[in-house]
């Protein structure tokens, strides 16, 4: 029976995070769930200098975090780095892959690493259930496939991607397949929600980890509060926290987007293994 290696790496920099609780809770529920062996490590990446060797696991997941996501000169963004090129370059030699998701903080790192666009700052910080739309290519990615169009994620981000490069898209073999909601009314470019960086690597700007009761934790903290209220007004608010549970949202989106990212990374790891033996 092969023994299916997780590595979860934590990129909160040493603050409390309810979406690295969920990341984890998600992995042990597939752990138990699974007739394979899954052994789960973490790896405090930011504060602790934590890498994985790439040798040693089979699936990545690497959270959202606080903070630029653009280089300061640390240590840990040169080895994170060299971890996003050795994956990417590992899946193109070996028949046996490596599988990596990528989530807020870790999905902009990665685009500014592979300079897909322009990571830049909010005007405000975004935090709330946002509608997000799929591209005509994410009408056909797998991940969203159970999902409506627009289906509906926790956003929680002072920074955006927005002016993809399509030339370096293109060069890459990388797809845009969701994009924030469109606001004709207002001249702001609509950001970049998920990229497909590969068969084996995604990311996405939200946290497809949320689930209610996690939002509902982190709208205790005055910052989240407020951030929804400007960017929705009081009235949307309310409304969200009254439609926090509703099924056909972020408890779809979290039922959906990650658990079907393990199994498929499975399904494909023990495929590879049988091919080998």
């Amino acid at each position: 029976m092969k023994n299916i290696r997780m590595a979860l790496l934590d990129m909160n920099n040493n603050q409390v995070n309810q979406g690295f609780k969920n990341i984890k809770e998600i992995s042990e529920t597939f752990q138990q769930s699974t007739e394979e062996e899954v052994s789960i490590e973490t790896f405090d990446v930011r504060f602790k200098n934590e890498m994985p060797e790439i040798e040693n696991f089979d699936i990545f997941i690497s959270s959202g975090g606080p903070g630029d996501p653009h280089r300061e000169g640390l240590e840990w963004e040169d080895r994170f780095a060299a971890f996003l090129d050795e994956i990417f370059e590992y899946n193109q030699c070996n028949d046996r892959k490596k599988y990596v998701f990528l989530i807020c903080h870790s999905f902009q790192l990665a685009s500014i690493h592979w300079k897909l666009g322009t990571i830049n700052r909010r005007k405000s910080y975004s935090f709330g259930i946002m509608p997000v739309h799929k591209t005509e290519e994410g009408e056909q990615e797998f991940l969203f496939k159970n999902l409506p169009d627009p289906f509906y994620a926790v956003d929680s981000r002072a920074f955006q991607f927005i002016e993809p490069d399509y030339s370096r898209f293109e060069e890459l073999g990388m797809k845009i397949v969701a994009i924030e909601k469109s606001r004709p009314h207002i001249n702001l470019e609509r950001a970049v929600m998920a990229v497909r960086f590969s068969e084996e690597i995604f990311g996405t700007q939200f946290h497809p980890e949320a689930n209610p009761a996690g939002m509902i934790e982190n709208l205790k903290d005055e910052k989240n509060k407020q951030a929804m209220i400007e960017n929705f007004g009081m009235e949307k608010y309310l409304e969200t926290i009254d439609r926090i549970d509703d099924e056909d949202k972020i408890t779809l989106t979290q039922a959906q987007i990650l658990p079907r990212f393990l199994n498929r990374a499975k399904q494909n790891i023990l495929n590879q293994t049988q091919a080998t033996v």
